[in-house]
């Protein structure tokens, strides 16, 4: 019966209170006003539509710079201005990176081509450099990326 009474006196027994949160942000003393925090910055642009408009101002400027970048020899340009006009800003985006890598990078389409065929062994197999030139600005910069990557994990 001791088990019992220990038990009852146990569930009688109020659990400890705990301390009451404060919800007022602390008082300045008196005489000094409290501390005015920095103004807030512009939100940074997050969206593609954002970030477009705030580097480029139109899709048409930078639709305009992109054309002349990524047309191959034989493309017209207008076409190809049509076709990235109904493209998405993020693909916009995308392509605008790709052309300033390469262009900081390599300096040109051609110098890229020379490069990655340097790259892989096959500078004198000029029907193989001709089917580099007529690939993508995108899918040559990538193709010389993983050159790039398999020369450093080679050594």
């Amino acid at each position: 019966m001791a088990t019992k009474k220990a038990a009852a006196a146990a569930s009688k027994k109020k659990p400890a209170a705990k301390p009451a949160k404060s919800t007022k942000k602390a008082a300045a003393p008196k005489g000094e006003k409290p501390a005015k925090s920095e103004p807030k910055a512009k939100p940074v642009a997050r969206g593609p539509l954002a970030r477009m408009k705030a580097l480029y101002g139109t899709k048409d400027k930078l639709v305009d710079t992109l054309a002349g970048s990524l047309a191959t020899d034989g493309q017209d340009e207008g076409a190809l201005k049509d076709r990235l006009l109904k493209a998405s800003n993020a693909q916009l985006l995308k392509l605008a990176g790709v052309v300033e890598q390469v262009k900081k990078t390599y300096g040109s389409r051609d110098k890229l081509v020379d490069a990655l065929a340097k790259a892989l062994n096959r500078a004198k197999d000029q029907p193989y450099v001709a089917k580099l030139a007529s690939f993508s600005l995108p899918r040559l910069f990538d193709m010389a990326r993983a050159a790039e990557r398999r020369v450093k994990a080679s050594k």
